[in-house]
């Protein structure tokens, strides 16, 4: 007669990995439960990041043209309608120059924007047109353009 060796894990084996996969866990599911609104605040500052890029660059090709009162932007869908050098905050401003929009939602013409899933209507930057006088501005979760850095990520976290 020959006699087989049986394979597998004992109970005991068992009951130890499930215990060691439940600290784990434990320990784990803590660390990575914030990540979704870091996350959307890192998504309105990488947006507020391209509006300044893409201001800029435009206040260059109006420099550049000789500051006629709209611009061509290889790319964009229509000429671009500036003010005081900077695209103005309408659908025919700087809107126009963001290739990606996708994740927020933009309302009030092309200048709010909101991530998608925010907690709040003010987790947002928008883009304020220039004046006469100044360049463009952007506020952060409703919060004036001279805030402080610091008091506009806490609004930021607060809100998204």
């Amino acid at each position: 007669m020959i006699r087989t060796a049986q394979r597998g894990f004992t109970l005991i084996e068992l009951v130890v990995v499930i215990v060691i996969l439940g600290i784990l866990a434990a320990f784990a599911v803590p660390r990575f439960m914030g990540l979704e609104d870091q996350a959307r605040v890192a998504a309105v500052n990488a947006m507020a990041g391209s509006l300044r890029s893409a201001a800029t660059m435009a206040h260059g090709v109006w420099e550049a043209s000789g500051t006629p009162a709209t611009i061509v932007v290889p790319g964009a869908p229509n000429s671009v309608t500036m003010l005081n050098g900077y695209p103005t905050a309408n659908a025919r401003g700087v809107v126009l120059l963001l290739q990606d929009t996708s994740g927020f939602t933009v309302t009030g013409g092309g200048t709010i924007y909101t991530p998608n899933g925010a907690k709040t209507a003010s987790c947002e930057v928008t883009y304020v047109a220039a004046s006469t006088t100044a360049p463009f501005t952007l506020t952060f979760a409703g919060l004036p353009a001279t805030a402080t850095p610091a008091a506009i990520q806490k609004a930021l976290q607060t809100n998204c």
